[in-house]
């Protein structure tokens, strides 16, 4: 049995400690706030100031792998999640007649529902859980280290707070990417560990509202997505009938800051299909227009080409690798992190073998997904800041997104890849699946991808510019 440390107290510290736990582990957690998330979800939701989370009361869904996890995992904290109102919708459902299932289908559903459903049944689990102490309003200030001896690096032994010192088997960061860890380790004596930044150069825009007279769900149609030339628009179905409506641009664009005004915002959202249809239900408006840009991508790793920079000390969640949220990739990684370092701590996990193996491991499963957000957001970023058609390569594999919303065979792969069930690189190479896309583009020759939503000119009026 080992004893984990675990800095911060959000979703990936929480399912950290709570899968530790059920892997007959304790463990501490050490949150700089004063309480944790409670069931009043929409009063903390709206009116609980949380400065070290800015994402809080953004979008968010959870993927088919987080789905998967938490239903083969924690199973309670699922059935909490459903039971305060978190919504399933499986992507084949988006056909009037379903297609005959196949293996693996189950793991194409997403759950619909605000972060704060996730934190609050995670928070009540913990509650429960006689394995794991709870310590809010303690903040880590400081990391305890042995010297490198020989070949080894600096091993990290517990951690230093306001009110003293405390040793683990094993320290785990989950304090996200402004946690102070890496200057810790520097002062320790680590040399750098691989840190990779990719700036998104995406703006995002977005406002909450609930559903009319009661209602928990609202049209099925049109696709929740629409990216037009030079803006986007996306609608998140969440739980207890709420729903938001976020509007993307270039972070260059000149119209960016006309957003934040509502009658703007929604003008500007109703000009696309997916805001109009679920806006035009008179919906009720929960928060003014809440912005957010300055995202990146970021893998940071104590780890380089000779192996980890310090023992006794791993990274899980975005302070491991951070994703801008445009594929939902987030709390899937975090949780397949926490899973990883919960199920295999028997043993040493204070020691070298262990980091060596959780650093291999993150670079052989979380890695290639960093790089698929990293590639997808950098061809939005230039389609959006170029404003430019896609041809060549990028149409093509616009096609096969536009093809899914009409052949369900393509749509099952397409949301293989988007659930993390399966590579891009295996799906989209299926030969059927390439002759189907095809046929499809044979069949529209003036096909132009990304043509939904305004023309610039009546963009610019809207917002005026």
């Amino acid at each position: 049995m080992a004893h984990f440390l675990v800095i911060g107290g959000g979703i990936g510290g929480m399912a950290t400690a709570l899968l530790a736990a059920r892997h007959g582990h304790t463990a501490e957690v050490f949150e700089r706030a004063e309480r944790a998330p409670g069931t009043d979800l929409d009063g903390d939701f709206f009116g609980w100031h949380r400065p070290g989370v800015p994402q809080a009361n953004q979008p968010h869904v959870l993927l088919g792998a987080a789905r998967t996890l938490l239903r083969t995992e924690l199973p309670d904290v699922y059935a909490e999640m459903l039971r305060l109102g978190a919504r399933e919708r499986h992507e084949l459902d988006w056909f009037e007649d379903r297609p005959p299932a196949r293996p693996g289908d189950d793991d194409l559903v997403m759950v619909q529902a605000r972060r704060i459903v996730l934190e609050s049944a995670l928070a009540s689990a913990l509650r429960a859980e006689p394995r794991v102490t709870r310590r809010y309003g303690t903040p880590v200030t400081g990391l305890l280290t042995r010297p490198a001896t020989g070949a080894q690096p600096p091993r990290v032994t517990g951690v230093r707070t306001g009110d003293g010192r405390s040793e683990g088997d094993l320290v785990v960061d989950t304090a996200g990417r402004r946690g102070a860890v890496d200057r810790w380790l520097a002062d320790a004596g680590c040399r750098p560990g691989t840190t990779e930044e990719h700036r998104t150069g995406l703006a995002y825009f977005g406002r909450w509202y609930r559903l009319p007279g009661g209602a928990l769900d609202g049209p099925a149609r049109p696709w929740s997505v629409a990216g037009g030339s030079f803006a986007g628009c996306a609608v998140f179905p969440s739980d207890n009938g709420i729903f938001a409506v976020t509007l993307f641009v270039h972070t260059s664009d000149p119209t960016r800051a006309a957003l934040r005004d509502p009658a703007v915002f929604e003008a500007a959202a109703r000009t696309f299909a997916p805001g109009a249809a679920w806006l035009d239900l008179g919906a009720e408006p929960l928060s003014g227009v809440l912005a957010m840009a300055g995202l990146d991508n970021r893998w940071s790793a104590p780890a380089d080409e000779r192996g980890p920079v310090v023992t006794g000390l791993v990274p899980v969640g975005d302070a491991l690798t951070h994703t801008n949220p445009t594929l939902a990739q987030g709390m899937s990684l975090a949780l397949w992190a926490a899973h990883r370092v919960a199920a295999t701590a028997d043993g040493d996990p204070g020691g070298a073998r262990f980091a060596a193996g959780y650093h291999a491991w993150a670079s052989r499963t979380l890695r290639p997904w960093f790089d698929l957000q990293v590639a997808a957001d950098d061809s939005t970023g230039d389609r959006l800041a170029s404003r430019a058609a896609r041809t060549g390569a990028a149409r093509e594999s616009a096609a096969l997104f536009d093809c899914a919303l009409d052949d369900p065979e393509v749509m099952r792969v397409r949301a293989r890849v988007r659930h993390l069930a399966e590579s891009p690189e295996r799906a989209y190479a299926d030969p059927e699946v390439r002759r189907r896309v095809a046929d499809w583009l044979a069949a529209r020759p003036g096909y132009v991808p990304n043509q939904a939503g305004p023309g610039r000119e009546e963009w610019e009026k809207i917002t005026g510019r």
